[in-house]
């Protein structure tokens, strides 16, 4: 689960840094680099859409390894 924790989280950052320089920049890097709706730049677009679903499915869900799980107060 940490690999696609970290895959989908990746996914996600790459995908506010593209969209940050659409709104501030007015500049498509994917686009630039891979051509306006390409079947590469629709792929690479899908792969940051699932990056999301992904992410908003695992959060919250974090897994405790604790040794000790007794929760009861000692004195």
């Amino acid at each position: 689960m940490n690999i696609l924790r970290l895959i989908a989280y990746t996914l996600v950052i790459t995908g506010a840094i593209v969209w940050g320089l659409v709104g501030f920049f007015n500049y498509n890097i994917v686009s630039a680099m891979f051509g306006d709706a390409t079947l590469l730049s629709r792929i690479i677009y899908s792969l940051v859409g699932i990056g999301g679903v992904v992410m908003l499915a695992i959060n919250g869900h974090e897994e405790c390894y604790c040794e000790n799980t007794d929760t009861t107060f000692r004195s």
